[in-house]
């Protein structure tokens, strides 16, 4: 590569790598593999090493990543946080090991110990006592986040035994399989994005502003490394004995090492031995033990020279493909899912995996009973990767995508710019109707206690096609259901007569139209008043309200043309359901009339509550920027696609504090006792 050349390309690598860092350690959602990052940043390393012309002190070569974020005070860290050099290679371990033993000229002693995939925390305790907590950062100051870390159920408040009377210690934030299993579900019922992998959920958690939610999303700590500065130590295994010995939670899962041969063979033992843990870990550390020998070594300007992360490559799996289901969803939509000889992966037993649509079965090339790696590691879904030529049986045919519905036999269609393939027999299909039901029946919509197996019963038994057959269940044939008796009866009617409250936006909501989602409902209801003035406009009329373009108005207005559906809004409103806005809903002022509102992250109150609160004050809530948004109300990791719409059209950005300035005192609307029950259920 010649001068020119290099030089482009790193300016090119330092600007991917940077906002890369931005997206991990802030956003909290990256968009490459740590693979993939690590393999660029070895490439502008090289590039920095054999045109030193071109270095520079602010390369991401030069410096740690920054997770701080202006919602914490900064704090200096005594001691800089620096990050770990990393390989994939046993090669280059083996030259880690090799250039140490040149430099000491004497015999020395490794600390292998298992890399946790958290998010970085320094502890300082004073008397004993835990006085402050401060995330990596830049690596020279940190977000004090000692409130939270003070809800993470092992770390101590108080130490015992004889402890120094005042030290530092390092380690990581983690959140348990279990845990973050839970919170996704949680993220999913609220309709926000779930978290990508254990470590962002981990991330986000502990920036949470509200101490108490920090407590109930389930994160542990593991600590393993207390600065040589700090207290006086002969070896890095007798720092972590004396701190397991104060009560603080080290990591038992380390082995002493005397030579290559052994550290590989802990590489080994836990590259398989990690997939049974209950939480994430990425790789392995090696540690020079002796403490007098780490200061001799010393650090460069952001890694110690003393140790390196073997780092595991992303766990995957080699398993065949039994067949092939393709599964119809609410919208219609046809997703293929291979079914697979069970594997056991990131500590969970997978059995699915996802192919999303037709084009990516041909992409990847997949045959009928191929041998196919899979991936998951942390992942929410487990993803095919590649498949196993290698073992793929002779004259193996492609699978064939269904032309017709596997549910109801109706020819499947395509549109020009969708990907998926549609079943457009939408009131007659039996999977598109139990998926109606179960989402009129959701906690955002009417919030009926019917879940997936309770509709499954009754649409077997024939008891409910439309959502108004819920209303015509008699307390008999509810009884009658395998599993209820009278009292899951009651519960049952009960919640259908609380869902005859439901305000008439959660109304529309419920009735599934496709494309109008929860705040176009909203926007809907409120422009036209009423259902009968809704049935009656024209795809013109719709198009007038904001945030309805040309596709969602066509379904609004194909909805209303049809006359099952009219049919099933009059048996609806027979039962009692509202389907008009309120002429008395509660206004506490008209602080934020005429301000259209985007709201984006997570707050110290819930997203439906904040919504609740712009419209109790005049406000309308918004789904996108436009020129028309007043301002982005940012919670605690907005997105960063809605930060950078607003950079370019001007829109304001306001955060939590100054928005609670605009609205009269005390306007904050509690979380109801049923939504701190539920929270509380889940962890």
């Amino acid at each position: 590569m010649d001068r020119e050349a290099a030089h482009s390309r790193i300016l090119e690598l330092r600007k991917i790598l940077e906002e890369n860092r931005r997206l991990y350690y802030v956003e909290n959602s990256p968009r490459i593999s740590d693979f993939e990052y690590d393999s660029l940043e070895h490439e502008l390393e090289a590039l920095e090493a054999d045109f030193p012309e071109f270095a520079s002190t602010d390369s991401p070569t030069q410096h740690v990543g920054s997770d701080l974020v202006r919602e914490f005070v900064q704090r200096p860290h005594r001691y800089p946080m620096l990050s770990l050099g990393n390989t994939y290679s046993i090669a280059e371990v083996e030259e880690f090991s090799a250039r140490a033993d040149k430099a000491l000229g004497t015999a020395f002693t490794y600390c292998c110990e298992l890399k946790f995939d958290g998010t970085a925390i320094c502890l300082t305790y004073r008397h004993g006592r835990l006085v402050q907590a401060l995330t990596r950062g830049d690596g020279v100051v940190g977000d004090d986040v000692t409130e939270n870390a003070k809800r993470i159920s092992n770390i101590p408040h108080q130490l015992h035994g004889d402890y120094p009377e005042e030290f530092e210690i390092r380690g990581e934030v983690l959140m348990p399989y279990s845990a973050f299993d839970k919170l996704n579900e949680l993220r999913v019922l609220d309709e926000e994005q779930p978290f990508a992998n254990p470590r962002n959920a981990a991330s986000g958690s502990l920036k949470l502003l509200n101490p108490e939610e920090v407590a109930r999303r389930g994160l542990w700590c593991t600590l393993y490394h207390i600065p040589a500065q700090s207290l006086d130590f002969e070896s890095h295994d007798q720092a972590l004995r004396a701190a397991a010995s104060w009560g603080l939670p080290v990591s038992d899962d380390r082995r002493i090492c005397r030579n290559i041969d052994e550290i590989k063979a802990f590489i080994d033992h836990w590259d398989v031995a990690r997939k049974s843990l209950p939480y994430a870990t990425d790789g392995v550390v090696i540690k020079i033990n002796e403490m007098a020998y780490q200061r001799e070594l010393g650090y460069t300007a952001k890694s110690p020279r003393w140790a390196v992360a073997y780092k595991f490559k992303a766990e995957q799996a080699l398993t065949p493909i039994l067949s092939i289901d393709y599964q119809v969803g609410r919208t219609g939509a046809i997703t293929p899912v291979a079914n697979l000889e069970p594997v056991l992966l990131s500590g969970t037993m997978v059995k699915r995996a996802t192919l999303v649509n037709e084009d990516q079965i041909r992409a990847l090339d997949i045959h009928e009973g191929d041998y196919v790696y899979v991936e998951k590691g942390g992942e929410i879904i487990p993803k095919i990767t590649a498949v196993e030529l290698s073992k793929r049986r002779p004259g193996a045919a492609m699978p064939e995508f269904p032309k017709t519905c596997p549910d109801c036999g109706t020819p499947l269609v395509r549109q020009e710019d969708e990907a998926k393939w549609f079943c457009p027999n939408s009131d007659g299909c039996p999977m598109q109707i139990k998926g109606e039901l179960l989402h009129f029946s959701g906690r955002k919509a009417m919030d009926i206690l019917a879940g997936e197996a309770t509709i499954d019963q009754m649409f077997s038994l024939g008891l409910v096609r439309t959502p108004a057959d819920f209303y015509d269940l008699t307390l008999h044939q509810l009884s009658s259901l395998e599993g209820w008796r009278e009292k899951s009866a009651l519960r049952f009617r009960a919640s259908l007569d609380k869902s005859r409250d439901v305000p008439f936006e959660r109304v529309l909501f419920a009735l599934g139209i496709r494309y109008v989602g929860e705040t176009t409902a909203k926007t809907v209801a409120r422009h036209f008043g009423d259902i009968d003035t809704l049935a009656s406009a024209t795809e013109e009329q719709l198009k007038e309200v904001p945030d309805v373009g040309d596709v969602c108005a066509k379904s609004i207005f194909d909805y209303f043309r049809d006359e099952r559906h009219l049919i099933e809004i009059q048996r609806l409103k027979a039962h009692g359901l509202r389907f008009g806005v309120e002429s008395s809903a509660a206004v506490a002022s008209d602080a934020l009339a005429g301000k259209t509102i985007v709201i984006s992250g997570t707050f110290s109150i819930s997203r439906d509550d904040m919504k609740a609160l712009i419209e109790a004050n005049g406000g309308k809530n918004s789904g996108s920027i436009s020129g028309k948004t007043a301002f982005l109300l940012a919670g605690e990791k907005p997105g960063p696609e809605k930060i950078k719409k607003c950079e370019e059209l001007g829109v304001p950005i306001v955060d939590e504090a100054a928005f609670f300035a605009m609205i009269p005192e005390g306007g904050s609307p509690a979380p109801s006792a049923e939504d701190k029950v539920e929270q509380l259920s889940l962890f």
